[in-house]
C-alpha cells in the first residue's frame, strides 16, 4: 500500500538553488513540491494556501532576531507544518535553539542532494526524526559549549558584503554591485554583526580585518577566506 507523498514548500532567496532543488525533489518518489518562494513576506500566504506537510527554509533569509519567531509561527500556526532548515549558517547555538523549539531537521548546504532527499522523506508520518548535518569541523549541536560564535562562520556572501562595506559602499551600492536586494544586504549585515559580536559596520570591519577574514581596500576582488586548521 503506497503512502501519500510529502507535500513540500521550499523557501530560499537563492533562486537558482531553490528552483534546481525543487525540480530534483519533485522527481523523487514520495515527495511533491507544492510551492516555492524567495520572499519571506509571501511565505505564510503560500503556506496557508497550499497547506504543505513540510516547509524547507533557509533561515538566512530571516533577520537574525526573528528566526525563532518565524520557526514558531510555522510549527504552531494554522495550518501547522513541519520545518526542515537548509542553510549555510553554522551557529551551534542557533541550531540547538531551533531543534529545542521542534524544528524537524537542520541541514548545512554543504551536504549532498541524497541527504536532503532522505531528510524530506523522513518527515513522512508520525515517526519522523530530527536530522542534523553540520560540517565535520564543527561541534555537534548538543555538544556545543557556551563559547562565542567566531568569525570563521561567515559565509562567502557575508564576506563579500563586509568587504564592500569596508570600502565605504552604502547598502544600495553593495546590492547593485552584488546583484541582490538591498534588504538582503541588511540581513547579511545583521548576521555579520551577530556572528562577530559587533555593534557597527566599523566595528565589524575592524574585527574581521584583525582576524584576517577580509582585506579592506580589495573590494574589487573576491574576499579571501581564512582556512581552518
Amino acid at each position: 500500500m503506497s503512502h501519500a507523498p510529502v507535500h513540500v514548500v521550499v523557501a530560499d532567496e537563492q533562486r537558482l538553488l531553490r528552483e534546481s532543488l525543487c525540480a530534483l525533489l519533485d522527481t523523487e518518489p514520495g515527495i511533491e513540491i507544492v510551492g516555492q518562494t524567495g520572499d519571506l513576506a509571501d511565505l505564510f500566504t503560500l503556506v496557508t494556501r497550499v497547506r504543505p506537510d513540510l516547509v524547507m527554509i533557509d533561515v538566512q533569509m530571516v533577520p537574525a532576531d526573528d528566526r525563532v519567531a518565524i520557526a514558531t509561527r510555522l510549527l504552531h500556526g494554522v495550518p501547522r507544518c513541519r520545518v526542515l532548515v537548509l542553510s549555510e549558517l553554522e551557529q551551534p547555538r542557533l541550531v540547538q535553539s531551533l531543534l529545542d523549539l521542534g524544528v524537524h531537521g537542520y541541514l548545512h548546504k554543504g551536504v549532498g542532494y541524497g541527504t536532503v532527499a532522505d531528510a524530506v522523506r523522513a518527515q513522512h508520518g508520525a515517526r519522523s526524526h530530527q536530522t542534523v548535518t553540520l560540517p565535520l569541523h564543527r561541534p555537534a549541536p548538543h555538544l556545543a559549549g557556551s563559547g562565542p560564535v567566531t568569525g570563521t562562520e561567515l559565509s562567502a556572501r557575508e564576506l563579500e558584503v563586509l568587504t564592500h562595506a569596508a570600502a565605504a559602499l552604502s547598502n544600495r551600492q553593495i546590492a547593485a554591485r552584488l546583484g541582490i536586494a538591498e534588504g538582503t544586504v541588511k540581513r547579511h549585515l545583521s548576521n555579520i554583526f551577530e556572528k562577530l559580536d559587533a555593534v557597527s559596520r566599523l566595528d565589524a570591519v575592524n574585527k574581521a580585518s584583525s582576524m584576517r577574514l577580509i582585506h579592506p581596500g580589495n573590494a574589487q576582488g573576491a574576499p579571501r577566506l581564512r582556512v581552518a586548521t
